[in-house]
């Protein structure tokens, strides 16, 4: 496939992110955010935002297309697969990009682009980027000695029964 054909094919598909965008702001059901995942040239999943609609903070496009994508494939693991979202992703959504082991990335607009329509979220870098007592959340450990259990747990199972775990088949 030639150089044009392949960007043409990823233009498709971002256009997929962000018409799914658009449509959510027209419908009133959330924010001008779309995501859409794709593999081997097929679409997984194409999500928009839905934190208003379901009261959930963390429906944001990404999320919601990660959820769905990893269930039609019936694996948390969605290596590669490739992401098409209308905005560069926040931290949160980062972070279940890097998670769901998600290889490429494409997005639209760019973090100062979404600052400037009001969807900001650079406070949560710079809070990210804070030691736990400096955060304006507080985070305090507790009841350490019984959590570690379940850890202590995990370990002593075989690699074996991990996998099974980790595959769902256990």
């Amino acid at each position: 496939m030639d150089k044009k054909k392949i960007e043409a094919s990823h233009l498709k598909f971002m256009r997929m992110a962000v018409k799914c965008a658009d449509n959510n702001i027209r419908t009133g059901n959330g924010g001008p955010f779309g995501a859409a995942i794709v593999k081997n040239g097929e679409v997984i999943a194409c999500t928009p935002n839905s934190v208003t609609a379901t009261n959930d903070p963390t429906a944001h496009a990404e999320v919601n297309a990660i959820r769905e994508a990893c269930k039609k494939l019936k694996t948390p693991d969605l290596e590669g697969c490739v992401m098409y979202t209308s905005c560069e992703p926040c931290p949160m959504c980062t972070s279940a990009i890097y998670w769901a082991r998600i290889n490429v990335v494409y997005y639209g607009n760019t973090k100062t682009d979404a600052e400037w329509a009001g969807f900001g979220d650079t406070f949560v870098s710079e809070e990210l980027g804070k030691p736990l007592d400096q955060r304006s959340v507080l985070f305090k450990r507790l009841g350490a000695s019984d959590a570690i259990r379940s850890f202590e747990e995990w370990i002593s199972l075989s690699d074996a029964e991990k996998s099974e775990v980790k595959n769902g088949t256990l």
